[in-house]
């Protein structure tokens, strides 16, 4: 195939990839070409470099176009009820090696040389559409901005450290804010052998975040996405310290104060009663807008939790997840799981405890699951997997009141499920008809995280 344009040209290479930009593959690409055999995850971007680039897919260190350092990525949009567009996955880059990982800095690492210029081409995806005919909505050049890469590079040091500490079996998307590590294989077999321990790792890719890739198609759209204050307000302050102890930072001076002393100190008025009060207390102690979203969070998915402790430290009350699908569930493997992808977030937990009736301030802590737990949750996950597709839902009926063979407090230390709603007649389809009760619907039910686990995993550690 002969190209046509310029691969030592970066203007050719940009204005030839823009020719696409409203058209489908179909269209741009030779019929003949297009009977292609490839197939999975990533066949868009295989056919995209093959038959419209003209260059044989790859798993080179360099970038694609390594004439001029750019590298060529594709990745779905979904479409808004208000017509804008939003990422529908993490933007997944280069696998990570981690034996050569260990041995470089990030300026000169493999990462950073393959993609600090990146071609970006977004696509809607259509359900039901054949990858030929999915239209092309966005495209255009990406460059880190001077800000975020001071934090992307910490990001990279931290998963390189946790490699060579022989943990790279460990890692996890919420070790990290804006670069993640995500798994990239077939299956949950493929694996990796790792420097400095004998435990095969998981393969893992860098990866932006599905937060982060929203507002690079925004930079690239020309669209404002929301309004959003800033925790990190330049280089040099990006440079100096993390988001962690940024936000930590603006916290401490309240320690130990009661809500109104910080409502007082901060002389603003929030309504206490509120549903969203807490997370407007967490904007005001950061120093961001109420009308405004904290930018770092959006890009990094920090969830928050304000959790409220008894004068026991014990929390008032179990963390709970969204609600699961008793369909869903019995299709799934573990690693491609909502409760597992939540629990590789970062959280920030906001710590109240009752004082005197009052809720004073204790502390806050970023926190991400570690991997042992995450193998605990696992547990829970995969026993009512099974229960769900056995139809062994139910185990009694006593008075009127079903009681469940679902995992409760004494069968994990980390995590339980139980119902999560108001209403019994709240319910989602079964797969299975439930054996004892014949029901073929069940109330909602969800996974979480046991409030013994937050005071002795997270709140005392």
């Amino acid at each position: 195939m002969k190209l046509q344009y310029n691969p030592s040209d970066k203007n050719s290479v940009i204005e030839y990839a823009k020719k696409i930009k409203g058209k489908s593959l179909r269209q741009v690409c030779d019929p003949e070409i297009l009977k292609h055999l490839y197939s999975g995850k990533g066949n868009f971007g295989q056919v995209l470099e093959k038959f419209y680039f003209g260059y044989e897919p790859n798993s080179l260190a360099e970038a694609d176009f390594a004439q001029i350092g750019m590298e060529l990525k594709s990745s779905p949009l979904k479409q808004l009820k208000n017509e804008e567009y939003r990422s529908k996955e993490r933007l997944v880059l280069n696998i990570i090696n981690y034996l050569n990982v260990v041995n470089q800095n990030f300026e000169t690492s493999d990462f950073y040389k393959k993609n600090a210029s990146i071609l970006l081409i977004f696509y809607l995806h259509q359900a039901g559409f054949d990858i030929l005919d999915y239209i092309i909505k966005l495209v255009d050049e990406w460059n880190f901005p001077s800000t975020d890469l001071e934090i992307i590079k910490k990001d990279w040091e931290f998963i390189t450290k946790k490699i060579a500490d022989g943990k790279a079996h460990e890692l996890s998307e919420g070790d990290t804010f804006y670069l993640g590590a995500c798994t990239k294989g077939a299956n949950a077999l493929s694996v990796r052998k790792q420097p400095f321990s004998e435990i095969p790792a998981k393969q893992r890719a860098y990866s932006f975040k599905q937060g982060y890739v929203n507002h690079i198609i925004a930079s690239i759209a020309n669209e404002n996405i929301g309004s959003y204050g800033k925790l990190i307000s330049s280089v040099q302050v990006a440079k100096k310290l993390t988001i962690e102890e940024i936000v930590i930072s603006k916290f401490k001076p309240f320690y130990g104060n009661t809500i109104d002393e910080i409502l007082t100190k901060t002389k603003i008025d929030i309504n206490t009663k509120a549903k969203s009060f807490y997370a407007s207390l967490t904007k005001t102690i950061l120093g961001i807008e109420l009308n405004q979203e904290i930018e770092e969070f959006e890009k990094a998915e920090i969830i928050v939790k304000t959790v409220r402790l008894k004068e026991n430290d014990l929390p008032k009350e179990d963390i709970s997840f969204q609600n699961f699908k008793y369909e869903e569930i019995v299709n799934q493997e573990w690693d491609d799981t909502d409760f597992k992808d939540v629990l590789e977030h970062k959280f920030l937990f906001v710590f109240f405890q009752f004082e005197n009736e009052e809720l004073v301030l204790r502390k806050v802590k970023f926190w991400n699951m570690p991997y042992a737990d995450i193998l605990e949750a696992e547990k829970v996950w995969t026993k009512t997997k099974s229960i769900v597709k056995n139809g062994n839902i139910v185990k009694e009926v006593k008075k009127g009141i079903r009681y469940t063979n679902f995992p409760n407090k004494s069968f994990n230390s980390v995590s339980h499920v139980r119902p999560h709603t108001t209403n019994a007649e709240d319910t989602y389809p079964l797969p299975k008809k439930d054996k004892v009760t014949k029901a073929k619907e069940y109330t909602k039910h969800c996974f979480w995280l046991n409030n013994t686990y937050v005071r002795d995993e997270i709140y005392l550690k």
